[in-house]
This record gives C-alpha cells, structure tokens and sequence, in this order.
C-alpha cells in the first residue's frame, strides 16, 4: 500500500508558516480528494487546507497550536491514488496551480528560504465545539466528511439523531469554541440552515442566562471585606501568545518604528460642510449611498494628486524614494483579529461612487476574515478613521513600507468662528503622520491644509479634478 505525504502549502504574500488551529481528521479516517483536513492561521487569515490524496489517514504533523513551516509534513496518507479524472493533477499541484487551496497556491515552494518553526504550547482540551463536524455548501466538491478528534484525544460520543453542523465560516468555528458553544446543537438561520456568528452569540447569550451559580451550602462566618478597584486574591497573570496576525502587526509596527523618522502634524477643521455635502448627495442618489469615509478618500486622493511625495515608500537597499504610479489606499479596520489595513488598488481611477461601494464591501469582508492576503499588502497611502473609537487625536505608527498616513477624529460639536461670529459647529481633528525622509514640512503641511480646506468647503474638490 503506497503512501503519500502531503506537505504544507505555499500560502503565498511571503507567508513561510501557519499555526494549527484545529484537525479536521484523526488517523484512521478515510479522506477523499480536496476534502478539508486541517484549519489553519496564517498572518493574514484562517483558512481550511484541503487534501489533494485519498485513502486513510495514518499520521498527523504537528499538534493543535503548533506553528508548521510551508514545505514540512502536515498529513500522510495511505493508499493514496492519483484523482480519477485528473491526469495532470499532479503536476498542477507541484506547480502550484491553485487547485488544492483556492487563493493561496498548492506548491509546495522552496523550503530553503523558510524559518525554523516557532511551537507554541499545546492548545487547551477540545470543546464540543472543536468537534464538530463541518458540511462544504451544496454546490461544492465532494460529500463532506465528518472530522475525527484532534490528535490524542478520545472520539466523541455522538448522539442519536444528531446531524453534522452546517459551517462555513471559519470565524463562526472560532467564536463558537471561545464563547463554549456545541455547533451541533444548534440550528442556522442562514441560506440552507448555515449556521451564522448571530447564531452562535445568540446561543451564547442564551447560556449565560441559564447558567446556575453553584451555591455553598452553608453560609460563611465572615464575609470578606469588599476592596473596590483592587485585584482579586489570588488572580494570576493572563499569558497571550504572539501568533497568526498579532505577531505580524507587532513585528511590523515596531520595524516602522525602528526604521521610519516619523513626525505627525495636525489641524482641527470645520466638518459640517462636509455632512451636508454627503447628505445632499444621499438624498439625491438614494440607490447609491455615499459614506463620510467615502469622502474623505476622495479628498485623500485629490490631495495625493497635488503632492505624490506621500504616495510613496523608501528602498534602504537601493538608497531610493520610490513614487507609485497608482495610490493604492490602504483602509485600517478594526477586527476580531486585530487591525488589518485592507487595499484598494487604483483607488485613484474609482468614482466617489464606486469609492463607497468598494469601501463597503472591503471593510465587511476584512472584519469577516475572508480577504486573501493579496488584498492586505501592497499599499501607498493608508487613511485611518480613529474617530469611531470615541477619540479626537492620535499619532498613529506609519505602515511600514508606505510614507504616510491621514487620521480623522470623531466629528462633534465645538464653538467655531464664522464670519466673525461665535457658533456651533461640526469639528474633526485631521492628523498627517509622515515619513520625514521623503520630503520635508512644506509638502507635509500642504497636503495637510489642502486635505482640511477640502473638508470645510468640498466644492473645492470639483475645482480640483
């Protein structure tokens, strides 16, 4: 009986490793072709990595919470045959062809280049959560599978009439196993009875309520003195391991730290020009929603356009400043995961329209974790609205590579000078950290007064294209 090794893939985007979040298959299960085996996470997001071999599972590499190098042993099958049908599979699979891991490339790369794997400690005992069985949607692949337990644990006991959980979502398995949820025992109101994250954090809401605290049986003696403001007796350190994305972001913000002299500028505009401008447009495109952010890239692009020294990044290696052709704005945003700064490339090409509606999907997909990771690199200006935080100000840390980056504060009311006039007006603070190597105060401070000019008066936009 043969046996076939398959390895990780290439993730691709400079990804050289991932960390096992969970096993889908435990030795002894029959695989088929392309069906789910592991879920991993990446740098970038979590994904399930499909097997290109069929036949018995008979070795796992690598533990839940283990960081495995692309190229290196994650699953070895026996009995292993070449896909019926797929004369050519395999050499599209050595090529990296794409067709085992959609987005991220099946070749398995040159393992020189990569590093020594980082092992974290061994992920905590499996909920009934990590258990569950995952269905692929109707109309893909193969029959799914139901996925054995993880390595060196007990399998489940399964119950009468239970069914195999419907998820598709790799961010709804997650949060189901931190809020303590069994998949299977709940029932999706999604398309097909997926089971949405609404439904879990319904389900989870639902326990807490439930919940019975245990009670002494007798009453003590002594009630402890309450202490507010002070830790519990006994508290321990939380220790939160630096992987997957939170290593990234670390790693990177302190390269930009370390490389990048940075100086942040700022001024406090009038904002309330720019709400009826948006509310204007709202009212006459009702079909096509504008959104401040919107806007405010718009302006973004058109201060770029007038002073492209900011769209730019700095080549150590080459003693160069590299201008890009394109501004391929970067978005921060706020997930689950971390801070992610989705790209929207030739974003200077788009329509305030298409703007908008760009903007909108981007954000809804990175909070979701599904953009790939093309989509999370290679940008040349990012804009960061901190203002839905509740804060005015920040001095934001550049996104290494690029040069600079634009902050907006909340929008709130202050008294404001009008025609020498006290009033109430709708004021954000706008902040301009740059790279100082790229050019000097001049350019910086322009940019700065024109992006603030064109928030208090955005007819200026019009004059500007």
């Amino acid at each position: 009986m043969s046996e076939q090794t398959f390895l990780l893939p290439d993730l691709g985007e400079g990804l050289a490793e991932a960390e096992i979040v969970q096993w889908r298959v435990a030795v002894g299960d029959i695989v088929t072709v392309d069906q789910s085996v592991v879920e991993v996470e990446t740098a970038k997001a979590v994904v399930d990595v499909p097997c290109p071999y069929a036949g018995r599972v008979v070795a796992l590499h690598g533990a839940e919470g283990e960081v495995r190098p692309v190229g290196q042993p994650l699953i070895t099958i026996a009995g292993a045959s070449e896909p019926t049908g797929h004369a050519v599979y395999r050499e599209e699979e050595r090529a990296g062809s794409g067709n085992v891991l959609i987005g991220y490339g099946t070749g398995h790369g040159d393992t020189r280049r990569r590093r020594r794997p980082r092992v974290t400690p061994a992920a905590h005992a499996a909920t009934p959560a990590d258990r569950a069985p995952v269905a692929t949607p109707p109309a893909a692949g193969p029959a799914p599978h139901t996925a054995g337990p993880a390595v060196g644990a007990a399998a489940p006991t399964a119950r009468p009439g239970a069914a195999a959980a419907l998820v598709i979502s790799p961010i709804v398995r997650r949060l189901a196993r931190e809020r303590g949820v069994d998949l299977t025992t709940l029932s999706g109101t999604g398309p097909g009875g997926v089971i949405r994250r609404a439904d879990v954090e319904a389900a989870a809401g639902a326990n807490r309520l439930t919940a019975v605290p245990d009670l002494p049986a007798e009453p003590p003696e002594r009630p402890a003195a309450a202490h507010v403001g002070l830790a519990p007796v006994g508290a321990s350190d939380v220790v939160i391991p630096l992987t997957g994305i939170r290593r990234v972001i670390a790693d990177k913000l302190s390269r930009s730290r370390r490389e990048i002299p940075e100086v942040t500028i700022w001024v406090d505009a009038d904002a309330t020009a720019l709400l009826e401008t948006r509310a204007a447009i709202n009212a006459a495109r009702p079909e096509h929603p504008v959104s401040i952010l919107a806007l405010l890239a718009r302006i973004c692009l058109s201060g770029l356009r007038r002073y492209p020294q900011l769209n730019s990044r700095v080549d150590t290696e080459g003693q160069r400043i590299i201008q890009s052709a394109g501004v391929h704005l970067g978005i921060a945003a706020q997930t689950e995961r971390g801070l992610v700064v989705p790209v929207l490339r030739d974003a200077d090409r788009l329509t305030t329209a298409e703007l908008a509606a760009e903007l909108a999907v981007t954000t809804a997909a990175a909070r979701a974790g599904d953009l790939p990771p093309a989509r999370l690199t290679g940008g040349s200006f990012t804009l960061n609205n901190y203002g839905v935080f509740g804060v005015d100000g920040s001095t934001p840390i550049i996104n290494h590579p690029e040069a600079a980056l634009l902050g907006v504060g909340r929008i709130v009311d202050k008294p404001w000078v009008v025609d020498g006039q006290l009033a109430v007006r709708k004021v954000t603070q706008l902040s301009l950290t740059f790279d100082h190597r790229v050019c000097d105060g001049g350019v910086a401070g322009g940019f700065l007064r024109h992006v603030a000019d064109c928030v208090e008066q955005p007819a200026l936009l019009i004059a500007a294209v």
